[in-house]
């Protein structure tokens, strides 16, 4: 579980704080994205933490204060954690656990009342609820009383109409249903007695009015709204928005009113791609906008059982072909002690009993006996001792291998999902450029469908230059997808500069290459830790006189690269652009035209030029196919050819800008992700 801050005109027109295009230096974050508040940014605050949920907002000081329930793995309960942020929602620091009890803690709703701040988490552990009040803001906090006797969850105070309102859901009350019903308390003030209402318990899941609070009640136009969890699972996996149009001591009457959230469709992938079950909104005058903030997950509640589950039953499967296949060369056979074929018994009333076990063991003796015949038959028929009995032996140890593969990676493998890399506990997002045409649609829909589940993955922008261009419909997409047709087909047009990048980095990727999302993560926490450089995954080396392009074997040979490919890179949209086309690049751009050929060697030069530093960085992709491969339509596929043009393009572009960069070795990152 993960923490997302959202902003939006209204509640209900909330858009991820990516959307909005917020930069942050500091995180090497253009723009900052989701999540925002996540486990490991606790830990690294000196609490270990293996789960954030239920963020509630709290706005003082010109700072907006989030506070969350994070699950301490050592003692295995969770505790209550704040943070801070001063830019507006931006970025968040941590402030570490701010309320820790000897039992579980959560839900942390947090309010003022006459110049004091408090705070009610659920305490159902402890068999009450609770009421805090902050002694120094937000760090330390005192216990002010006990508001009820009851194992109340997910509990809220809101003061509506002269009256204060305490709605929660008793889960432990004789037919209480998970996620389904609410009691409903009010008062003349939330330090004084409650009383019940006088429907307790209101709602039922059964009839869908009712569900479990998700969040902070809230009032827009003179409405009241309540959140709540949709049922799935322990805690919900959804979020519901009613209208409460009825609110007094002996009736209360709410309707669910549309709540339009763009669901993430990245699965997995997204930090919130499973589900989500609680939203807190605030108006924020500063910004003269509503935030919200979210939790969300990327798996299922049952996702590691589920995992666990087909894990052994692949090792189960895998167990009894070796049975079968040692009971086939011989090496096993089935037997079962002699003496469980003698009945016996000491007393008369036990043989009665002692029948019915020689029974079964008869039955289990024949069975065993039927599987050593067909052990033979089978062996009779494939003699493992020919060639031919040895490749069907071959064969079932190969199946027996993969098998045993699957189930450790179900096990062993984690949730599948192929996450991002944050720079100083901050994400960002890149914009995915590819340039194609006609003859390549089919290379273009596996691309898109493969690349826009990627986590970082803002949008794709397809480059055509030739032909037909596709319609939205053809390409499956998890992100938007802006095809930009170009007037002259020209490699120049990877190049050129597009107002609506809404990103500072954009990737260049060929749409013949495929690649895990995972290593252009990686890629793009390189860029984003040196953004003046081309960060790519095919490393060159041009050296001699005169210069000659080499492969990425002769560049390891030597031991290092001075240009990348910019058919996979990424790279400052805005300074990479520009040089490309500045009055000084205009001799390289013709030749490009002229060859048809060289555009990534002349934007490596361009770079070169206007820094003394290195300007390039290599970052070794897990597996990567070219699927040009497997296709009549790429424009390298006579290799001597294609090098003998680049080695022309070296020669004269060193003679317009200078040399390369010098040497880049190999395995220079800590983390080897260049070796």
């Amino acid at each position: 579980w993960s923490a997302g801050v959202f902003l939006g005109d209204s509640p209900f027109a909330l858009k991820p704080i990516e959307h909005w295009g917020i930069s942050a230096d500091a995180g090497a974050a253009w723009p900052v994205a989701n999540p925002a508040v996540t486990c490991a940014d606790v830990a690294q605050s000196g609490s270990p933490s293996s789960f954030v949920a239920s963020p509630f907002l709290f706005l003082q000081g010109g700072g907006i204060y989030m506070f969350f329930e994070t699950k301490n793995p050592v003692t295995s309960q969770g505790d209550i954690a704040a943070a801070v942020s001063k830019d507006a929602g931006a970025t968040w620091q941590q402030l570490g656990v701010v309320l820790d009890e000897e039992w579980h803690l959560s839900y942390p709703y947090v309010f003022s009342y006459n110049s004091k701040v408090y705070m009610m988490p659920e305490s159902s552990k402890n068999g009450d609820l609770r009421l805090y009040r902050a002694l120094d803001f937000p760090l330390k906090w005192t216990l002010e009383k006990v508001l009820l006797e009851k194992p109340l969850v997910d509990s809220v105070i809101i003061n509506f109409r002269g009256s204060y309102w305490l709605i929660g859901s008793d889960l432990s009350s004789y037919g209480a249903k998970q996620n389904g019903e609410l009691s409903i308390w009010y008062s003349s003030s939330p330090l004084a007695p409650w009383n019940p209402h006088r429907h307790n318990t209101i709602g039922s899941m059964d009839n869908g009015s009712s569900f479990r609070n998700g969040g902070r009640p809230f009032v827009y136009d003179g409405d009241l709204y309540r959140i709540g969890k949709q049922s799935g699972g322990v805690s919900g996996h959804s979020i519901k928005v009613f209208r409460v149009e009825i609110l007094t001591a002996n009736e209360y009457k709410e309707i669910e009113v549309p709540f339009v959230f763009d669901k993430p469709r990245k699965g997995r992938n997204a930090w919130n791609g499973a589900r989500s079950h609680h939203l807190d909104v605030q108006w924020l005058p500063s910004s003269q906008l509503w935030i919200g903030v979210m939790d969300g997950d990327r798996v299922s509640s049952n996702d590691s059982v589920h995992r666990l589950t087909i894990g052994y039953m692949f090792y189960g499967v895998t167990l009894l072909l070796v049975l079968l296949l040692g009971g086939l060369i011989g090496a096993i056979r089935c037997t079962i002690p002699l003496r469980w074929c003698v009945p016996h018994t000491e007393k008369r009333d036990d043989f009665f009993h002692s029948k019915q076990q020689f029974f079964l063991k008869y039955k289990l003796s024949s069975l065993f006996s039927s599987l050593n015949k067909l052990g033979s038959l089978l062996g009779g028929r494939i003699n493992y001792r020919t060639w031919k009995g040895r490749v069907y032996v071959v064969l079932v140890i190969l199946v027996l291998i993969f098998l045993t593969c699957l189930g450790t990676h179900c096990i062993y493998g984690g949730n599948g999902a192929e996450e991002p890399y944050p720079i100083k506990g901050r994400y960002s997002q890149f914009t995915l450029l590819t340039m194609t045409y006609d003859a390549r649609l089919w290379n273009l829909k596996m691309f898109v469908e493969h690349y826009s589940k990627c986590a970082s993955v803002r949008e794709i922008v397809v480059i055509w230059n030739k032909g037909r261009p596709p319609v939205q419909n053809e390409l499956k997409s998890a992100v938007p997808v802006r095809v930009r047709v170009e007037d002259k087909n020209t490699l120049n047009n990877r190049f050129n500069m597009d107002e609506k990048i809404k990103t500072r980095a954009v990737m260049e990727l060929d749409d013949d290459i495929m690649m895990p999302c995972d290593d252009l993560e990686r890629g793009f926490k390189v860029w984003r830790e040196h953004p003046d450089r081309i960060v790519g995954y095919y490393p060159r080396l041009a050296e001699g006189t005169p210069l000659e392009y080499r492969n990425e074997r002769y560049a390891r040979q030597q031991g290092g690269y001075n240009m990348v490919l910019t058919g996979a890179a990424f790279m400052d949209h805005g300074l990479a652009f520009e040089r490309y086309w500045s009055k000084k690049a205009e001799v390289g751009r013709k030749m490009v035209d002229s060859f048809f050929n060289c555009e990534d060697v002349l934007l490596n030069f361009l770079f070169a030029n206007a820094s003394s530093m290195s300007t390039v960085e290599y970052v070794k992709p897990a597996w990567a196919i070219d699927m040009s491969k497997f296709s009549g339509v790429a424009i390298s596929r006579n290799t001597q050819a294609h090098y003998h043009v680049r080695s022309k393009c070296l020669a004269k572009f060193s003679e317009v800008y200078g040399n390369l960069t010098a040497k880049r070795l190999f395995s220079s990152r800590g983390d080897g992700w260049d070796v």
